[in-house]
């Protein structure tokens, strides 16, 4: 078969094309079918295909750390209750509302028995939080570093919760220090509050 038998096929007859001529459109009519099938059929499918995979493995990861979880749950639960109790106990530091005028005078008391003299002694309002409300008292107080010293670490020793904030010290002459702060203690509120 040569180039001059090619131009004379007659594309409305190819049955009658030369076996060659027939095969080569055949052969490229198959890929055509097979291309427009793969584009059309089976490429989207290709694509379902892995974009479930990637849920699979989405999915996957969720399951295990659920699982983890499930198997320590025991362990967590163990923990909330061992967080409970001691949130109870933090809670019985806090004193109720009759007992902060007594605490109030434990801290004054704690300030004269470490020798200190009181230049300022003033509790502030009381400020609601959450669950909790924090008294303020403004101290002012002049005595030697040892003395000062003492009184921090009788504030520390008290049964109920007192903190220091905004601490300054300041030399007074005379070997003496002057020391400020805010002394806050704190109270649950109760319910209704």
């Amino acid at each position: 078969m040569n180039l001059e038998e090619l131009r004379n096929v007659d594309l409305n007859n190819l049955g009658t094309a030369p076996l060659p001529v027939r095969i080569v459109v055949v052969v490229i009519l198959c890929a055509a079918i097979a291309g427009g099938g793969y584009w059309y059929f089976v490429k989207p499918e290709l694509q379902k295909l892995e974009q479930a995979q990637n849920k699979e493995v989405e999915l996957r990861k969720v399951f295990e750390d659920k699982q983890q979880k499930a198997a320590n749950l025991q362990r967590y639960k163990a923990q909330l209750e061992e967080m409970r109790r001691s949130f109870g106990a933090l809670l019985q530091q806090l004193p109720s509302k009759t007992e902060i005028p007594g605490l109030i005078l434990d801290i004054s008391q704690t300030g004269l028995s470490a020798g200190l003299k009181i230049e300022l002694f003033k509790p502030g309002p009381e400020i609601k939080r959450d669950f909790y409300a924090e008294k303020p008292i403004q101290l002012r107080l002049r005595g030697g570093y040892h003395q000062i010293a003492n009184f921090v670490s009788g504030l520390a020793a008290l049964p109920r919760i007192v903190t220091l904030h905004n601490i300054s010290l300041t030399p007074a002459g005379n070997g003496e220090l002057v020391f400020s702060a805010t002394a806050k203690t704190y109270r649950y509120l109760e319910e209704g509050e």
